[in-house]
């Protein structure tokens, strides 16, 4: 409960901040705040720690929309948008990754809930802080090998 009412007023002096800093906020940084208010919100007012459990699940399946969404809004999806001014590579490749990282999101969000159900508070506290962490460094670690057979080689003469 303490870690949840330091978490609230901290997400929004961030918000705060990079607004105050840059005059912009990620989008995926408002959304994690807002849900952070909400769900942390309702665990102190409930007296109830599932509704901040629950956040990461929701944060990541509402990415894994977003992202399957883009597949059918536009000529470009999400990580095409994000990375496509830094890569050139083929729609289906785009496509896959884009996939592929709703399948993370998706996969993200059913290894919190198994955590937070099957282990202790502690265990899902270190999950959420370490596990999540390290799937995502994981991830990007395959993607990087993935995309890797689909950069050109540019030699220096």
């Amino acid at each position: 409960m303490i870690a949840t009412a330091v978490l609230i007023p901290a997400s929004i002096l961030q918000v705060v901040y990079s607004w105050l800093r840059h005059k912009t906020v990620e989008k995926m940084h408002l959304v994690s705040t807002v849900l952070v208010v909400i769900f942390g919100g309702a665990t102190l007012w409930l007296n109830d720690g599932s509704f901040i459990k629950w956040k990461p699940t929701i944060l990541n399946w509402l990415f894994a929309t977003v992202f399957l969404g883009s597949q059918f809004i536009g000529s470009k999806n999400i990580i095409q948008r994000l990375m496509g001014s830094q890569l050139e590579l083929p729609f289906k490749v785009w496509r896959t990754l884009n996939l592929a990282w709703v399948g993370f999101f998706i996969l993200s969000g059913i290894a919190n809930l198994y955590v937070y159900y099957n282990f202790s508070e502690a265990t899902w506290f270190n999950f959420k802080l370490f596990g999540l962490l390290g799937m995502t460094i994981v991830f990007i670690i395959a993607q990087g090998i993935y995309l890797s057979g689909y950069l050109k080689n540019e030699s220096a003469d």
